[in-house]
């Protein structure tokens, strides 16, 4: 079942193991593990989605802000327990590491595309439709209004600026 893939590959993020008293450990003891679950669930639709959107929604009122209908790739990572907030026309790919205090927005249409095995660093916003490349890493405090090449390093106000 693919749900099962996409929570142990979170699992695996957090932990390196995907037995399920690491699950239940983390699941019990980590906001940010316990919120992945319940948006993938979420995600998956059926009975078990109108279960988890009320308790998402819920839990929205925290330190994450993820919508549901955000397409997020395997092996999300959430350091610190936010405060993050994502637009829901967002896409993350597979193996991303967000940290704290990360906004990814838009006051048009659509928001950021986020490439595989990308880190995104503390305080980072990322402002309107851009595309971060896979393997990129986006420095503390950094505002992204450009596109970041693939393996690329971008820090500061505004990153990306100085790579187009």
């Amino acid at each position: 079942m693919k749900l099962v893939q996409y929570i142990k590959s979170d699992l695996y993020r957090f932990d390196g193991k995907t037995g399920l008293s690491d699950f239940l450990k983390r699941f019990v003891f980590s906001h940010s593990f316990n919120y992945l679950v319940w948006l993938r669930i979420s995600q998956f639709g059926g009975i078990l989605k109108f279960i988890s959107i009320p308790i998402i929604l819920l839990k929205m009122r925290g330190n994450i802000q993820i919508s549901y209908k955000t397409k997020i790739g395997y092996g999300l990572y959430i350091a610190h327990n936010g405060p993050i907030v994502i637009n829901s026309t967002t896409i993350i790919g597979s193996n991303v590491n967000l940290s704290q205090f990360i906004t990814i927005g838009s006051n048009e249409s659509q928001a950021a595309i986020v490439g595989d095995e990308v880190y995104i660093g503390p305080n980072v916003c990322v402002v309107e439709n851009v595309r971060i490349g896979d393997g990129a890493t986006i420095g503390a405090g950094s505002v992204v209004t450009k596109n970041i090449p693939p393996h690329a390093t971008a820090a500061g106000n505004y990153a990306g600026s100085q790579l187009s």
